[in-house]
This record gives structure tokens, C-alpha cells and sequence, in this order.
């Protein structure tokens, strides 16, 4: 049977990482396989970075294959049946080990070099870099359910401002109400699964995360004797300090949970665990982390509003400018519950069409690096497969596979990304309702029928990109035929 291009992408990429047996775990988001390394010594980094297929390799504490959107879903499938796991399960130990024929020394030798390299990892990481990585844990799984609920969301709304402007009948009624009954099957009650994901991160038992999460709506409160913010004395509103407050309430969860089941005997553990965990921390996240939290969030919504307020356009090309190498670096990942408080506090996020502008600024680039290094069809045909889902919003195959590689085209890219960016924040009042992807796919969630505004940005950003690129950033390499086109 013919090997497909999936299965030979699974394939040669466990052969350059050392083997099935030096993958402990793997997930993917929208386009990156990530995989947890057990020794990275065994890892062949260039010999990963030419594979055919793979558009980039980000090493951090999972190495990440960039593969590009809709394929790396079903490679990643591939290669954890292959290993008799689900995604993010934990591989067997004995999972692509040969253990047999091998002598004891060298089982030995393979353990330290495995401990050392584990060692040296933790040496590598710190604070802020688990912090990062436990936030894109968290939120990665959910990335699907944002992209989906918040297109259904925002197509509700134009349905709406349709119907409000008389272009619809009232009939519509009904379409729109059942629209937004699908949104908000995963934006009302997103705090509980935030909570189950922040479990599973931190070691708690999921389903206690998730009545975590749900505490925090107030169910069953009556709203004409609320509870008191002990703080302040006001009262208590359902959400206050939002998915913020449920990490730091789970983390907190995950804490206690392990020092009870060390204590309890086993044979009370399973009802006085969850008892005692819940109580504690159910009225800790009421009453402590809610209205903390709750102050934390809003200073930093007022805080954002107010630099884009008073910065206006040069704020937004700031934004725009630097939130490439954000991507590159993994740190965009922290934005994801600032994109949401932001929703929950005024409706909408005014960050993410800004930050999109990243997106228009790599396609412009593309372009012009197309037109004008047309004679390395290598080039060009990496550019024609990766173009399409970056007009769409999905930048990472025109980062990792174009314009990085090549170095300058990636610098002219941000430049054209920091002018959409302040086209943005220079109009004003353009906002998402919704996170999701970016590029022309955002269009739909522009809060306020105010879609025009954020064309205007797209535009600017594709023209900043293809000029700052056209005139300043094309290496001259890249413009010569290389020997593989002359075959």
C-alpha cells in the first residue's frame, strides 16, 4: 500500500527525534505537532527542519513541528495511534523501546543520558516559561471551540444588525437565537471548562476543577441578597475576576488536593478529599479570589484601553509591530485571557484586530518576495501553499516556511504588521467580539458593524508588508534559480 504524505510525515518525524521511544507526550494546536522530548540529545534538529513538508521547528520545553493548519491534526492522530495513546496522554514506557539484546551497561548509559537531559531541561526553564506553557496548555485544546463558536457568534450578529436595520425580517428571529444558543454553549460556561483544563495542567482531579470553574457564576445567588465583597463591601457579580481567577483558584486546588490525599487514609480518601477541597477552595475563590481577581482584570482592561486611548496610532503599530516575534517565542499565548476578560468587561477585545495586522503584514511580504524572486520556484511554491491560509489568519506556515528563514522579508513583514496595526488603533473603536483566527476570517466578529475599519487596517498591512518587502527586504540569494529549479 502507497504511503500517504501524513503517514510519511509521522513517520520521518519520529525518526528524527530520536524514536517513538524518546516522545513522552504529544498534542497540536492549529499548526504545530508539539511533542514532549525525553532526551534531546537524540533529537536531529536539521535533519527535522528538511523534511519535506515541515515548514519550521520551534525548540522550547516541546519541540514544535510546524506543519501547517489541517494537516497537522491528522498527523498528529497518526503518530499517537501509532503509539497506542491519545493525544496528550503519556506515551508507555515501552513505546518504540528495544530493550532486548541490549546490555546492561547500555540500559544504564541510556537512563543517565535520559536523566541528564531531563536535568538540563529544568535548568533551561523557569518561572515565566512554565507560566507560559501551562496558559497554552490550557487554552490550546479550546482553540477549535473559539474558532467555531465565535464565526457562529459573529455571524449572528450581522444577521442581527441586518434584521435591526430592516434588511431581515423578523422571521429571522428564531435563526439568530439558535445561533447564539451554539456560541454560547461555549462562552457561558467557559470558566468550567477552563477549570477541567487548568486541572489537568496542574495535577487536580478534573471534575473538581470544572466546579471550580463553576462557582465562580454565583448559581443559585439571589440576586436581591447578594453575597459581599468582603474587601470592599459591594456585592459580588456572577464571573467576577473571570478565567483568571479560575486558574489561580485551580492551581490553589491542585495544591491542597495532593496534601489531602497524603494525609487522609485511603479509606475515607475518596469522599473526604473531594469534600474538604471543594469547601476550602470553593469559598477561597469566593471570597478571596474573586473580588482579587476582579480587581486585577479590571485594572488591566482599563489599563489596555488606556494605551490605546492616549496612544492611539502609535500604540497600535508598537502592537503590531513586535507580536510576530511574540508568536516566535510562544508569549502570544498569555494574551488569550486578556482577549477574553476584555470581552466579558466591554464586549469586545480592541487587541486582536490590531495584533491581526501581524498576519496582513506576512502576507504582503509573501507577495512581493513572490513577484520578485519568481525565477526560485522552490520559493515560489512554498509561498503559493502557505498564502492562501495566511490571507485566512493563520501565519505560522508564511512565518516558519518564508519569511524567517530568509531574514530580512520577516523584519519588512512586522514593519507592514506595525502600520495595519496603527491604520487600527488610529480609527478607533475597532474591536472582536470573539477570539478565534485573524486575517479575512475576522471579519465577521468586528464588534458594531464596524468591519470597515478593519478592512482598512488589512489593506494598509498588506501594502506596508509588500512595500517595506519589495524595496528593502528581498535577500538577493533568494532571487536566483537554484540548482534544484534547473533540474
Amino acid at each position: 500500500m502507497t504511503e500517504t504524505k501524513e503517514q510519511r510525515l509521522a513517520r520521518e518525524i519520529y525518526e528524527n527525534v530520536g524514536g517513538m521511544g524518546n516522545v513522552e507526550k504529544i498534542i497540536h494546536c492549529m499548526t504545530r505537532v508539539r511533542l514532549t522530548i525525553a532526551d534531546y540529545s537524540k533529537v536531529n534538529i536539521e535533519g527535522l527542519k528538511a523534511v519535506d513538508g515541515v515548514l519550521g521547528v520551534v525548540e522550547d520545553e516541546t519541540l514544535q513541528v510546524v506543519l501547517g493548519p489541517g494537516i497537522v491534526n491528522k498527523v498528529a492522530n497518526l503518530m499517537v495511534h501509532e503509539a497506542g495513546v491519545k493525544l496528550g496522554e503519556n506515551f508507555p514506557k515501552s513505546a518504540g523501546h528495544k530493550d532486548a539484546g541490549r546490555s546492561n551497561r547500555e540500559m544504564a548509559e541510556a537512563k543517565a543520558a535520559e536523566v541528564k537531559a531531563r536535568e538540563k531541561a529544568k535548568h533551561k526553564s523557569n518561572g515565566f516559561k512554565r507560566a507560559l506553557k501551562s496558559i497554552s496548555n490550557i487554552f490550546v485544546p479550546l482553540i477549535p471551540a473559539f474558532v467555531g463558536a465565535g464565526i457562529i457568534g459573529g455571524v449572528a450578529a450581522i444577521f442581527q444588525n441586518m434584521m435591526t436595520a430592516g434588511h431581515l425580517s423578523q422571521d429571522w428571529a428564531t435563526i439568530i437565537t439558535t445561533l447564539n444558543i451554539i456560541k454560547n454553549g461555549l462562552y457561558f460556561y467557559l470558566v468550567i471548562y477552563v477549570g477541567i483544563n487548568s486541572a489537568n495542567e496542574f495535577g487536580a482531579t478534573p471534575g473538581l476543577g470544572g466546579v471550580i470553574g463553576a462557582v465562580t457564576m454565583l448559581t443559585g445567588m439571589d440576586p436581591k441578597n447578594p453575597l459581599p465583597n468582603i474587601f470592599t463591601g459591594d456585592a459580588l457579580s456572577p464571573l467576577q475576576g473571570g478565567i483568571i481567577g479560575v486558574i489561580f483558584a485551580v492551581w490553589i486546588l491542585a495544591l491542597v488536593e495532593k496534601r489531602l490525599h497524603k494525609i487522609v487514609p485511603n479509606a475515607v480518601d475518596i469522599i473526604v478529599t473531594p469534600t474538604i477541597a471543594l469547601l476550602v477552595i470553593g469559598l477561597f475563590t469566593i471570597f478571596i479570589v474573586m473580588p482579587v481577581a476582579g480587581a486585577v482584570s479590571g485594572a488591566l482592561v482599563g489599563s489596555i484601553t488606556w494605551v490605546l486611548k492616549v496612544g492611539g496610532a502609535f500604540s497600535g503599530f508598537i502592537l503590531g509591530l513586535f507580536f510576530l516575534p511574540m508568536v516566535m517565542f510562544g508569549l502570544h499565548q498569555i494574551l488569550t485571557p486578556i482577549h477574553i476578560e476584555m470581552i466579558n468587561k466591554t464586549g469586545m477585545t480592541p487587541l486582536l484586530p490590531i495584533l491581526a495586522m501581524a498576519g496582513a503584514g506576512q502576507v504582503g511580504a509573501a507577495i512581493a518576495l513572490w513577484i520578485r524572486c519568481r525565477k526560485n520556484k522552490k520559493l515560489v511554491q512554498l509561498i503559493k501553499g502557505a498564502l492562501p491560509v495566511g490571507i485566512m489568519g493563520i501565519g505560522e506556515p508564511l512565518i516558519y516556511g518564508v519569511t524567517l528563514p530568509l531574514g530580512r522579508p520577516f523584519i519588512t513583514a512586522c514593519i507592514g504588521g506595525g502600520i495595519g496595526g496603527a491604520v487600527i488603533a488610529g480609527i478607533g473603536n475597532i474591536g472582536a467580539i470573539a477570539i478565534g483566527t485573524s486575517g479575512i476570517d475576522l471579519i465577521p466578529l468586528i464588534a458594531h458593524g464596524r468591519w470597515l475599519g478593519y478592512i482598512a487596517g488589512l489593506v494598509a498591512g498588506y501594502i506596508g508588508g509588500f512595500v517595506a518587502t519589495y524595496f528593502f527586504g528581498i535577500p538577493k540569494d533568494a532571487m536566483k534559480e537554484t540548482d534544484a529549479d534547473r533540474e
